[in-house]
This record gives structure tokens, C-alpha cells and sequence, in this order.
């Protein structure tokens, strides 16, 4: 895994495409149970090299009920973006994840994961991206039904605070999904400390 972990950090396959230049964002280990699949690094992520060092990181923990130390213990979350690098800003915030970054780096990652119990799937990109023909054709859809993704995939909405109107409207995932995520995350969490 280190070694593979260094390709990464080294890549610079779309280089020519990042306004800040490459700075791959990724915290697996060999040993992760849950991992944590996102759009791309903000560029508050980009700049202190931490990922979910941010507001929505804030948000998610929140939401699966860990402390930060808990977090941040790659034995136990891997965090790996879609994206591992800031994309750059779009007219309606930052851009997608670069399209190269998943198909040259996730199985090589994953395949290294001697043990993963589940993956958190945040965000449309990586639902698409992961449950391809099982989805739905929405992400709310994808995130009310998450148990049909079950024991694999939990799919979410992005944590960020951008989304606290889709929040607001979907007061369901609230109240249903993120009790079962909690479960669901603890449980893991359980069996192996």
C-alpha cells in the first residue's frame, strides 16, 4: 500500500488541467473497514492536505457520529475521492472531478483493502461511478433507498452546507437515513476495536 500510496502522490496525469497544480488528497491503509468515496478535494482541502477538513467534513462526522481521532484513524476510515486533486472553481462552485483520476487509481486502492466492510458513497459522481445499473436515476432516490445497496454501499447526499435546502425538503434522511447510517457505521466500528 505505501508504494502504491506514493504512485499517487506522485501522479500528475492531469496536471495540465488543475489551476492549483496537483496535491492528490487520499488516507487509506490496507487495514481501512470503511471507506469514504467523495467528489474532490475544496481547496481548503487542497491547501492543509486533509480531507474533510472542512465544514461538510464537520457535517459528516455529524452525521456518522465518530469523534474526529475516530475519523482520521485510517484503520478504520479510508477517505478516497473521485477526484483526488482541487478540480478548480465553475460558475456554480468548484468543478467535477477530473474524469482520469477514479479509473486509473480506485481499483488499484481497493484491491490493497485486505478487509473492507463497507463504502460510503458521497455524492452523485460516485454513485454513478459505483452502482452504474443498480442506481436510480437520482441521488435522492439512490440515498432513500440505501438499504437495496446494502452491505457493499451506503450512498448520501454530499455533506456540505450547500445542501441544507435538500436537507430541508428531504426531512426523511434525517430522520430514516442517518439513524441507519450511525447503526450501521457503529456496528462496524464495534467489531473491530
Amino acid at each position: 500500500m505505501d508504494r502504491l500510496l506514493s504512485d499517487i502522490h506522485a501522479c500528475r496525469i492531469c496536471e495540465k488541467y488543475l489551476p492549483l497544480g496537483p496535491n492528490p488528497v487520499i488516507t487509506v491503509s490496507s487495514d481501512t473497514k470503511i471507506l469514504i468515496i467523495g467528489q474532490a478535494p475544496g481547496i481548503k482541502v487542497h491547501k492543509s492536505g486533509i480531507p474533510w477538513n472542512d465544514q461538510s467534513g464537520k457535517n459528516l462526522r455529524k452525521w456518522l457520529d465518530v469523534s474526529d481521532e475516530m475519523f482520521y484513524n485510517s484503520g478504520i476510515f479510508g477517505v478516497m475521492p473521485m477526484g483526488m486533486c482541487y478540480p478548480g472553481k465553475g460558475v456554480r462552485g468548484d468543478l467535477p472531478p477530473r474524469p482520469e483520476c477514479a479509473p486509473q487509481w480506485h481499483d488499484k486502492v481497493i484491491r490493497h483493502i485486505h478487509d473492507l466492510q463497507l463504502t460510503l458513497l458521497i455524492g452523485i459522481y460516485a454513485q454513478k461511478y459505483y452502482l452504474q445499473q443498480r442506481g436510480f436515476s437520482t441521488l435522492s432516490e439512490n440515498v432513500r433507498n440505501f438499504r437495496d445497496f446494502l452491505p457493499d454501499f451506503f450512498p448520501l447526499v454530499h455533506p456540505s452546507p450547500r445542501n441544507i435546502l435538500w436537507q430541508r425538503q428531504n426531512p426523511w434522511f434525517e430522520s430514516d437515513v442517518v439513524p441507519e447510517l450511525q447503526l450501521t457505521v457503529h456496528q462496524i466500528i464495534d467489531r473491530y476495536l
